[in-house]
């Protein structure tokens, strides 16, 4: 049985690679000692680069991610990818993007193919069954509430600017209106919270979904991973890829995601939201919001 998409927990892949060592060839126990000195590194290695820096062939390698779990070694990449952004600190993630990053002269390039990497990941890996669960579950709610903390909060922010054009009891959870928790004080089983978590998690985050959970409600989480710390306690998960080797993760799938639940709502409140917009125009012609 292999251990692909989000079924590892990457934070015990220096166990698994401990455990079974004593049964491992000779090959892969040199990848293995290297791999546990150099995790940082091997993340982001083609399997020939692993197997040419460690002195055993490319086969071997892809041997080596199949002894532990994995059915192919850009799986046990993955993993490494999970666990580092986890543990890195944004200094460590500083020197890791300036020693790659400096060796290719079109960064540009460079950066707009991981961000369309990591949207076809995105695709790839979240379930379709969970984006309409999703849907239900922001139609059926008496209040929304969405937050995001750090970096997150473009994101949430982003998608309540656009869910208020369809809905009513949308609120955005605000960093300058006190704790978020105190924002919630009112939010019951009728409720939903949709909560935009990336790495490096913010303990808050965690904090303010185990509220909501407290509270009965419904939990909506928009993060990397379903062994994120929302993920464990939400009810519905929409994985979300975010790689990219540099002090900043890349939020463009993120945007996406939000794009799309905006217009799945949007297409079961179609007449409504025809008239709500026949209104607003005659309001922005009215005010000259716009040339």
């Amino acid at each position: 049985m292999y251990l692909d998409r989000d079924d590892n927990k990457s934070n015990g892949l220096m166990d698994i690679i401990k455990t079974k060592y004593k049964s491992m060839s000779k090959g892969q126990k040199l990848l293995a000692q290297y791999t546990l000195n150099n995790y940082q590194k091997v993340a982001f290695m083609t399997a020939s680069k692993l197997g040419e820096t460690v002195g055993v062939s490319e086969s071997t390698v892809v041997r080596f991610a199949n002894a532990l779990g994995y059915s192919g070694y850009p799986k046990f990449q993955d993993a490494l990818q999970e666990l580092i952004k986890t543990k890195l600190t944004t200094v460590q993630r500083v020197e890791m993007s300036n020693s790659d990053y400096n060796k290719d002269a079109n960064i540009l390039e460079k950066v707009l193919k991981e961000d369309i990497e990591n949207i076809k990941e995105t695709m790839d890996y979240m379930y379709e069954s969970s984006y309409d669960n999703a849907i239900d579950t922001i139609i059926s709610a008496r209040k929304v509430y969405i937050m995001g903390m750090r970096s997150s909060i473009y994101v949430a922010k982003y998608l309540g600017y656009y869910l208020n054009y369809i809905l009513d009891n949308v609120v955005i959870l605000r960093m300058d209106m006190g704790e978020p928790v105190e924002q919630m004080i009112k939010m019951t089983s009728e409720d939903v919270l949709i909560s935009v978590s990336f790495p490096r998690y913010s303990k808050k985050t965690l904090s303010s979904v185990e509220f909501a959970k407290d509270r009965g409600a419904k939990v909506i989480a928009i993060t990397d991973s379903i062994n994120a710390p929302i993920a464990k306690v939400s009810d519905v998960i929409l994985t979300v890829k975010n790689n990219m080797i540099s002090f900043i993760d890349s939020l463009v799938p993120a945007f996406s995601v939000a794009n799309a639940l905006v217009i799945g709502v949007a297409s079961r409140e179609r007449n409504d939201i025809k008239e709500y917009f026949n209104e607003l125009e005659n309001i922005w012609e009215k005010f000259e919001i716009y040339e």
